[in-house]
């Protein structure tokens, strides 16, 4: 463990915000999700409670992102979260009075406070390569995996006694409550304000900076196999999660809704563990190479997996728990794998991007994330319907396999030319601390 991060005031409190508010909206996700479901019975207004968020993402990333760079960004997350705060307290304050929430109400609170958080990202994206040293990024984002990913496992079972006990009433005022403390710890930030704001804010300013953004991603060649990287990530990899196990587990193993659950559960364990795994001696090896490796392993483990739900396979196992617990066993590595890779991704990005132009570049990367999770989720579904999972799981395997070493020479080369221009891109901002 990296005591010398976990003593840093400036991270820790950064750190403990970013954990009050993911464990407060994770528990108001699951609770709005709950009550549009007991208010209306359908399954169409419980999957679009769900997937409404994305839209913000592909309207507004772009915009979020260069005006992430070009404002303060400490006064930029501590005033959204005071918004957020102020939100969520109007609406308890509707609900107290009404003892209800129409539907439609609930849509635009979602998409409201999506939007806050996607410039609430774009503008936090800065804040760990601008308060450690670069040779501790990969530990911090790893110290930042494990607390947000505990908050998201904790969250579920939260959400479930406090609505169930109390209603959504309680819900409101805790994310609203945790909001306003999380922007509380963070105004007691200090962070160099690395961010280059235009003289004239106008629309021209805006498409120029804009581009600006664009041109960083096309001309630097490790930001762009970055970003393709972390696209195949969450267009092949993410969907065997969300969509390919649920078929594998309930359709062709036949297992109970408990082992389905122990599954959700191994793979939430496996994101924390990831993180806890590598966050000590991060700094001894390339994160580069940790990121290729870890494709490599993620690639041969999926290929590997293909061989449980085959025909062949279990018509040579005795019952289903033998080949379940193989699944188990496999996936949580492969959870563990993608979960370093993540931390690889964020580091090499974060390392590598001018300071001042972060906040573009991350938008433009998480845009592209954002647009092929659905995409990757409905071509899994399509295909599952039609092919066999284990050719479909064999196949995303070798896609994996074939992408990074495709991109070997990009992601592995040593960039003495890299550094340099990360160097120029910094030595030309202006430093304050705010």
């Amino acid at each position: 463990m990296n005591i010398k991060l976990i003593k840093d005031k400036t991270f820790a409190i950064f750190i403990g915000g970013k954990a009050i508010s993911v464990i407060g909206s994770n528990i108001q996700q699951f609770a709005l999700s709950l009550y549009v479901y007991a208010q209306t019975g359908s399954a169409t207004l419980f999957a679009t409670m769900l997937s409404i968020s994305i839209l913000p993402r592909l309207l507004f990333s772009p915009v979020a992102g260069v005006f992430g760079d070009w404002f303060d960004r400490k006064k930029t997350i501590v005033r959204l979260d005071f918004f957020n705060a102020m939100i969520l307290g109007l609406y308890a304050l509707y609900f107290m009075n009404t003892n209800h929430l129409e539907i439609f109400l609930i849509y635009i609170l979602v998409v409201v406070l999506e939007i806050g958080e996607l410039f609430y990202e774009s503008a936090a994206a800065a804040i760990i390569p601008s308060i450690v040293e670069k040779e501790d990024i990969p530990a911090a984002k790893s110290l930042q995996s494990i607390v947000i990913n505990i908050g998201r496992l904790l969250s579920p079972m939260l959400g479930a006694a406090i609505y169930g006990t109390v209603g959504l009433l309680a819900v409101l005022v805790i994310n609203g409550l945790s909001f306003l403390i999380a922007a509380l710890f963070e105004s007691f930030m200090k962070i160099p304000a690395l961010h280059k704001r235009p003289e004239s804010l106008n629309i021209q300013a805006f498409f120029t900076d804009l581009k600006e953004g664009f041109i960083i991603i096309r001309d630097h060649h490790l930001i762009r196999t970055i970003i393709i990287l972390a696209t195949i990530i969450n267009f092949i990899i993410g969907p065997l999660f969300t969509v390919g196990f649920i078929v594998i587990i309930i359709d062709v193993l036949g297992a109970s809704e408990f082992q389905f659950g122990l599954f959700q559960s191994t793979l939430a364990a496996s994101l924390i563990a990831g993180p806890m795994f590598i966050v000590g001696f991060i700094r001894k090896f390339d994160i580069a190479k940790v990121c290729f490796v870890g494709f490599i392993i993620a690639a041969s483990l999926t290929i590997s997996m293909a061989l449980i739900p085959s025909s062949w396979m279990l018509s040579r196992m005795p019952g289903m728990i033998l080949p379940f617990t193989m699944l188990l066993a496999l996936s949580f590595l492969v959870g563990l794998t993608v979960s370093v890779i993540n931390i690889t991704i964020a580091s090499l990005f974060a390392t590598t991007v001018p300071t001042h132009a972060i906040g573009r570049a991350s938008s433009v990367m998480n845009l592209l994330v954002t647009m092929f999770i659905p995409i990757g989720q409905i071509t899994y579904g399509i295909l599952l319907d039609n092919i066999a999972p284990s050719f479909i799981m064999i196949v995303s395997g070798l896609i994996v396999l074939f992408t990074v070493l495709a991109f070997r020479h990009s992601l592995l080369k040593t960039t003495d030319a890299t550094s340099n221009e990360t160097k120029k891109g910094m030595i030309s901002d202006e430093v304050h601390v705010s």
